[in-house]
């Protein structure tokens, strides 16, 4: 199976013209990590791992620590890791491996040499405690520089990651998948997420001052923060989803069944506007909106209208049903499609494929599936770090990839 397998990921050859890149080469190739040091994080006193630029298997038994160091790759980028875990709760512990048991050891640390398309680099984040009452502060190196922000960071890596709790999304609320989406989205436009925090930072704002009755004229400001934010948001979640979605509806290939064609949108108020008109005017209605419904917002506690009540929805092709109406094979399928898309796309267009986070990956997933994704791997160009209990299912990578065996808080290299 060649590396055009993956039927429905296939790009489309307007695409491939125009970021001037023949299928399945990757086009710069992709992000790579190839040193990893852990330091007093999770189950690690001190760990590290070397690497080259391929695919990457972990595998042990579970609670050996293999999410963990998957979560300390994914904090490599902006944000709260594929957890959503606060810093202090990273922090390994002296005494038990259960969360909030036993001693802090100290402040925890992450560090990578990093291959990006713009050379070698070596960015490295960690955390120091704040005082009593304060906030916790995350602290971000790059090339043994400390920069400001840990947005900097996404100048320099990009990442992806599907993890087990992952796999309900389809199940559960739209919050959990507004955020998968966030995340699909700042991978080709880092951007998106200080677009984001600006949006939920003026809406707790206004929030806030509505319950207390406070200043009117404050109250406009974080509005108008909240329309041109807020649609600058749902514009770029649209784009995103239609060029996905583009790509999600192709089926050539050698295995045009392995991975279901798939429709995606984004379903709200605010993208409904602008599918009708211009985005200066969907900011207009936001605004109003907004000023209309102060004393209902006030009572329910809530802005009602806006893109923080969006929904992303998938629509399965081959049996026409709805994500959330699939069997648990397919929805896994579904998932798997929508971040390798993602992730191919933006190979294509930017010449550049973001690392992969694929935790125990092989659930749910059939033979015929895994061979699939496995073949795909190893034709995208980017670096892939896979997790799983039994390493004979991923005996159709060896010669591929490199192995680890991992097992109480000890990496060991397999042959």
């Amino acid at each position: 199976m060649g590396s055009q397998g993956l039927a429905t990921l296939d790009i489309p050859a307007a695409t491939r013209e125009k970021a001037n890149v023949a299928p399945g080469n990757g086009g710069n190739g992709g992000y790579a990590v190839k040193r990893l040091t852990l330091t007093d994080f999770r189950c690690y006193r001190h760990q590290r791992l070397e690497a080259d630029k391929g695919p990457v298997v972990l595998t042990g038994p579970n609670g050996a620590g293999k999410t963990n160091l998957l979560e300390g790759l994914s904090f490599l980028v902006p944000g709260r890791g594929l957890r959503g875990a606060k810093l202090s709760d990273v922090v390994r512990r002296e005494e038990g491996r259960e969360e909030g048991k036993g001693a802090p050891s100290g402040p925890w640390g992450v560090a990578a040499s990093v291959h990006s398309p713009q050379g070698e680099v070596e960015i490295g984040t960690g955390f120091e405690a704040g005082r009593a009452g304060g906030r916790d502060k995350r602290i971000v190196r790059v090339d043994g520089q400390t920069v400001k922000s840990q947005a900097v960071l996404a100048e320099h890596l990009s990442a992806l990651w599907l993890t087990p709790q992952m796999d309900r999304l389809f199940l559960e609320g739209p919050g959990s998948r507004r955020r998968f989406l966030d995340r699909l989205v700042f991978d080709s436009d880092p951007a998106h997420l200080g677009r984001v925090n600006a949006y939920e930072h003026a809406m707790r704002e206004r929030m806030a001052l509505l319950r207390a009755n406070g200043d009117k004229a404050w109250v406009e400001t974080l509005e108008d923060t909240m329309a041109t934010r807020g649609v600058a948001v749902a514009a770029a979640r649209l784009e995103a989803t239609r060029r996905l979605g583009d790509q999600l509806k192709e089926s050539t290939g050698a295995f045009p069944r392995a991975f279901p064609r798939a429709s995606v949108e984004v379903a709200g108020t605010v993208e409904d506007w602008l599918r009708e008109g211009p985005a200066l005017a969907a900011e207009d209605k936001l605004r109003a909106a907004l000023c209309a419904r102060r004393a209902n917002d006030a009572a329910e506690g809530r802005a009602a209208i806006g893109p923080h009540r969006s929904d992303l929805k998938v629509l399965h092709l081959g049996n026409g049903r709805p994500a959330e109406l699939c069997s648990t094979g397919e929805q896994k399928a579904l998932l798997v499609a929508l971040v390798l898309g993602t992730a191919k796309m933006r190979a294509y267009e930017q010449g550049t494929a973001p690392l992969l986070l694929l935790d125990e990956i092989a659930a749910h997933l059939d033979e015929i599936r895994l061979e699939a994704l496995f073949d795909e791997i190893s034709g995208l160009g980017a670096q892939v770090w896979l997790t799983g209990t039994d390493a004979g299912l991923f005996a159709p990578l060896a010669g591929r990839a490199q192995f680890f065996a991992v097992n109480d808080g000890t990496i060991t290299p397999q042959d």
